[in-house]
This record gives C-alpha cells, sequence and structure tokens, in this order.
C-alpha cells in the first residue's frame, strides 16, 4: 500500500536554505551549474538534519513534543527562500565569473548556471530518503529488540545496530570490494598500448633489446614511458652542446607479484643499461596506475643534458583518482621500495663515481616518495635534490614541513628553517623563497598551488578553519572565499575531481612549472630565463 511521504520539517528546511545560500559562496575553482547543484543538494541535506536535531534538542530541554507550523511560518520560509536565494544565486554567479577571470577561463553560459537549482533538488531528495531508509531500519531492529530488552535500550540499539553496518560497509568491506573490482576491471585496460607508442629499439629503455623487463609487463603508461622523452638529437638542438641519449627504466604490475620484487626488477634493468654511470639518476613514484608527466619528466632529461636516467614502477591499476582514496599503503610500499632498491645499489658506488641523487613524486606520487625519509636531514643526507609537486594534505613531511613553518610565513608557501633544504613555491618562475637567502646543499622543493584541492583538502575542513582560510589568500584565490563548517568541505571535495580541467598555473596542473623546478634543483651553468622559455615551448 502506498504510503504518503512524511512532511519536512520546518526547522530543518530553515536549516537547507541557509546552508544553499552558504554553499553559492566560492571555493578554489570555479564551478559548472552541475557542480553546483551537488554542492548545494549535499549542503541542503545537510542543514536540514542540523535544523532537525535542532528542534529535537529544543524540545527535549522543554521537555515537550512537536508541534505542527503555523501556515504563516511556511509563508515566511518560502517568501525568505525566493528573496536569499535570488540574492546569493547572483551574487554566485559573479563571484564565479571572478573566479574564471583570475584563472584565464571563458565564462559559462547563463543556462547552465541554472542547472544548479534542479540538480540540488534532485541531490536533497536523494539524500533526504536515504536518511529517512537508515532511520526506518533502525525504528524497526528497535522494535525487534524491544522483545527481549525495554524501549530506551532497544532504540539504542537500534540506533547502534545500523550504524556499526553502516560503518563496515564505507571503511571495511565496500572499500575492499570496490578496490577490487576496479582492479580487475582497469587490469584489463592495462594489457592495452595507447595509440602511437611503439617498442623501443633502443637498449637504454626497458622493453628494449636486452631489457630484462618485457615489453608486455610494463602496462599501459610504463609502455607510454619508456618509448616516449626526447633523444639526444633533440637535447643536443636544445643545449648546442654534446648530448647522450637518456635512460628510461621500468617494471610494471606484471613484472612481479610483490612491490620489492618489482622494484629490484625495476633497478636491475637500470643497471644493465648504465644507470648509475650517468651523472644524474632520477627515482620517480608514479601515480595510479603508474603515470608520470611527460613534460616532467623530459624538462629534467633536456636540463640535464641527457646525461641522466629515470627509474620508475607502477603499483595499482586504478587511477591515480580512484588511488588517491583508497590505495596509499601501495603508493607508500611503492615509493619506499624503489628508493630503498636504488639506495642500496647506489651506495655501493665509490663516492666519485656515483650519479647525483634525485626524488620526485607528483599527487599521491609524492605521498610514495616521501614515506623513505623520515624527514629534512633524511632528505639531506641522502639525495641531492628532490622535488614533490601537488602533494596531498596528509602526506606526512609536508604536513610537519607547514606546521613548523616560520612565523609570519603563510600555509600556502611557508619557509622552513630558513630554506635551508626544504623550500615552498606556488609560482616557481619568480623563485622559492625566502629570497635573498643562500639554498646551498641537497634541495628540496616542494610546488603547490593555493588553489589546488588535492593539496588543500582534508576531513578537518568539516569543523575547523585551516591556517590557509584565516591567512591572506594566495594568488589565485578569491578574498571572498571564506570557512563555513560542512560547506567548505563539500566544496573543496567538488573540487578535486576538476583539479586539472584549469589553465596551467593552477590547481593540479604544474607541467610547465617543472621547467623552473628542475633547473632550481639542478642548476644548470648559463641557464637563462630565455632557455626556461624556449623549454617550455618544447614540452607543451
Amino acid at each position: 500500500m502506498w504510503r504518503r511521504p512524511a512532511p519536512l520539517s520546518l526547522p530543518g528546511c530553515w536549516g537547507a536554505l541557509l546552508l544553499v545560500c552558504a554553499s553559492l559562496t566560492p571555493s578554489l575553482l570555479p564551478r559548472g551549474g552541475v557542480v553546483q547543484g551537488v554542492v548545494s543538494g549535499i549542503s541542503a541535506a545537510t542543514g536540514y538534519g542540523i535544523g532537525v536535531l535542532f528542534a529535537a534538542v529544543w524540545r527535549a530541554f522543554a521537555d515537550r513534543g512537536p508541534r505542527p507550523p503555523r501556515h504563516w511560518a511556511w509563508r515566511v520560509l518560502l517568501v525568505s527562500a525566493a528573496v536569499l536565494g535570488a540574492v546569493f544565486f547572483v551574487l554566485g554567479r559573479q563571484w564565479q565569473g571572478l573566479l574564471r577571470e583570475l584563472m584565464g577561463m571563458p565564462a559559462e553560459p547563463l543556462w547552465r548556471a541554472l542547472l544548479a537549482p534542479l540538480v540540488a533538488v534532485v541531490v536533497f531528495a536523494a539524500l533526504l530518503a536515504v536518511a529517512r531508509a537508515v532511520r526506518a531500519a533502525a525504528r524497526a531492529l528497535s522494535r525487534l529488540m524491544s522483545r527481549w530488552v525495554g524501549p530506551s535500550a532497544a532504540r539504542a540499539l537500534g540506533a547502534l545496530g545500523v550504524a556499526a553496518v553502516a560503518l563496515l560497509l564505507v571503511t571495511g568491506t565496500a572499500v575492499d570490494g570496490l578496490l577490487a573490482a576496479a582492479d580487475r576491471a582497469f587490469a584489463l585496460e592495462d594489457d592495452t598500448t595507447a595509440d602511437g607508442v611503439q617498442r623501443p629499439d633502443s637498449a637504454l629503455r626497458s622493453g628494449g633489446p636486452g631489457s630484462l623487463v618485457a615489453w608486455d609487463d610494463l602496462g599501459r603508461e610504463g609502455r607510454t614511458f619508456v618509448a616516449e622523452g626526447p633523444t639526444a638529437t633533440e637535447i643536443r638542438a636544445f643545449s648546442g652542446t654534446v648530448a647522450e641519449e637518456p635512460i628510461r627504466a621500468y617494471a610494471g604490475m606484471a613484472a612481479a607479484d610483490d612491490a620489492e620484487t618489482r622494484a629490484r626488477a625495476a633497478v636491475d634493468d637500470l643497471e644493465r643499461a648504465g644507470g648509475f654511470s650517468r651523472a644524474r639518476l632520477l627515482v620517480a613514484t608514479t601515480t595510479g596506475r603508474g603515470w608520470l608527466d611527460a613534460g616532467t619528466m623530459a624538462a629534467f632529461e633536456y636540463i640535464a643534458g641527457g646525461d641522466s636516467a629515470i627509474v620508475a614502477m607502477q603499483y595499482s591499476y586504478v587511477p591515480s583518482g580512484l588511488s588517491y582514496l583508497v590505495d596509499q599503503t601501495r603508493a607508500r610500499a611503492a615509493g619506499r621500495g624503489l628508493f630503498d632498491a636504488v639506495y642500496e645499489r647506489w651506495s655501493t658506488l665509490p663516492p666519485e663515481g656515483r650519479p647525483e641523487l634525485y626524488v620526485f613524486g607528483e599527487s599521491l606520487g609524492s605521498f610514495g616518495a616521501e614515506a623513505a625519509f623520515s624527514g629534512e636531514h633524511d632528505l639531506r643526507n641522502r639525495v641531492a635534490g628532490a622535488l614533490f609537486v601537488g602533494p596531498p594534505n596528509f602526506n606526512a613531511l609536508h604536513t610537519e614541513f607547514r606546521e613548523d613553518r616560520h612565523p609570519g610565513s603563510r600555509e600556502v608557501e611557508p619557509v622552513y628553517r630558513d630554506g635551508r633544504t626544504v623550500r615552498f613555491s606556488n609560482e616557481v618562475s619568480v623563485g622559492a623563497p625566502p629570497a635573498g637567502v643562500p639554498w646551498t646543499g641537497p634541495r628540496v622543493l616542494i610546488l603547490q598551488h593555493p588553489s589546488d584541492p588535492i593539496t588543500w583538502w582534508s576531513p578537518s575542513l568539516l569543523l575547523s578553519r585551516p591556517d590557509w582560510l584565516e591567512e591572506d589568500p594566495g594568488r589565485d584565490v578569491l578574498d571572498e572565499m571564506v570557512w563555513i563548517p560542512f560547506v567548505s568541505f563539500w566544496q573543496v571535495t567538488l573540487d578535486m575531481p576538476f583539479a586539472v580541467d584549469v589553465p596551467e598555473g593552477h590547481g593540479h596542473r604544474y607541467s610547465q612549472e617543472s621547467v623552473d623546478a628542475w633547473a632550481l634543483l639542478l642548476r644548470p651553468a648559463g641557464w637563462t630565463p630565455a632557455d626556461a622559455d624556449r623549454l617550455r615551448a618544447l614540452i607543451r
């Protein structure tokens, strides 16, 4: 039999209205109408729940049951919703326009922005239905338990039982099942090869003649990595000097069942190709299914004059967006295992015959790359340089360096220990502060944009204001962005899937900045801004 849906709560609707208005404030990246609708729908559901909870607490203190609201109270709500909704929709359009202009993006058509209310209603209704289904399940379990225990205990056990099942699904069974299903699905794609990618005919590449790692064992991204990159001729044309052919070694998931054995396979092939006899050796931790930014890798090889070697390995079949959420353990094991395998072999060489050792990681790759080191001194003692790009907020060393920054420096570009080893930059073309302070010895450079949601997202955004929203905003963040409980969390969360859908120099786009970054770390003789411009044009 069809049942009439339960009526809406007036306090809940007021809470929904207030948080919907708050959700229209700007966040890190421009939002389209559909994304804005999702943010507003989630905010409405959150506000509705807060309003219902507040009303229940108020009734408990007043020791009375719920009363039906008067008709005029609903009319006041509807008028307020119309006025506030219109005002904040116009303000939201203005803020989104300013943010797009700041990042050099075209304006969004009005019709797309008008999708936001429709999407918001759908999302709100869906979340409300889920919440009511959970409540119904808890009540059903309470009625069952009331056969053996008292009413109060039955209600408590019903709520706890449903909460325990939900928690188990979210943190355990569901996540494990999702990862296993994703692994199976993306493993099939890993067997394919990108269009235009051909097996290298150079013995200096994994998968090529004499390689210890078979072409079929490199994985899709590994095959792309070893097949691409500048040749000695291209490097010579850029530098005007004699250049060598760069070495690229790689091991895919199919090369070995565990990270430690896979790392040894990559290092064995690196040694076979002569990687330890080059002037510079880069240990690169991949993201997700083994991806490395082509421009960043090419920039390292161009600036090194081709007298270089890069070694990397795959640790997952799933894309970096999913790996970011559920695959952090494998990233850590891969980053630590690969560097340890390289360092073990490297440290047996005579000091005068060792290559300069560098490490690199972008996004989740920076999380894995960091895992091989315990802190600033460990980095300084074991590498000549390190480049960490767009690091997630949960990176241990990144967090340590940010939180222990010099008083007065901002979280978006902190100064750590006077910049003696570790430096941050959100616009590396103008340098890495502190300006004018010597940067001798090994250099660790961390690139992070003020508008990069990968770097600034954290569960703590739900209930606490981060320093970067208390301090003066970064160069590509609006002054109007403020921290709002619950809302800011969902705004930045929904920014993340679109972190690379913005122009270079914003969000999670760093390829062009790798030129200036590697120039700072490698310190090539006679390097000029004109050289940087030419190289950026080459890798674009």
